[in-house]
């Protein structure tokens, strides 16, 4: 029963994703400025995923003399964060645009915590990487 309401709740939600007009039935439209700064924060996520995916294409391109299992694992870490975080980024908008329409606390998430500490071990994991010089 919990499986199935939380999976009707993910279901409106991707169908928001695609039909963000839908929203609008949702209470009452909120002060502008606080969709606009939804907005800015949905934009500022999407370019965190952009950076994460060039910094998967740079480990790529210009760490060649590492190991190539460890590069690999470098690079797909990084574009699977990079992913994640444009595919969290529309949740999150979604989510905080409904929120603010219903007179509601803005929702909590844990995922800036977890794609920090994530790029930060993953920076370091590199960085040792490229001390020890581990090449091929």
């Amino acid at each position: 029963m919990i499986f199935t309401d939380r999976m009707r709740a993910l279901a409106a939600d991707l169908r928001l994703w695609f039909a963000p007009a839908r929203i609008r039935n949702e209470g009452s439209t909120p002060d502008y400025r606080f969709s606009l700064a939804n907005e800015r924060t949905f934009l500022a996520w999407l370019r965190t995923a952009f950076a994460l995916i060039g910094g998967g294409f740079a480990v790529d391109q210009f760490l060649p003399s590492l190991h190539q299992t460890v590069r690999t694992v470098f690079t797909v870490a990084l574009l699977a964060g990079g992913a994640l975080c444009a595919l969290r980024s529309v949740s999150h908008w979604v989510r905080c645009e409904r929120a603010m329409r219903r007179g509601e606390d803005l929702p909590a998430s844990r995922f800036p915590s977890l794609l920090g500490a994530g790029v930060g071990l993953l920076a370091v994991a590199i960085a040792v990487v490229v001390l020890l010089g581990w090449t091929r």
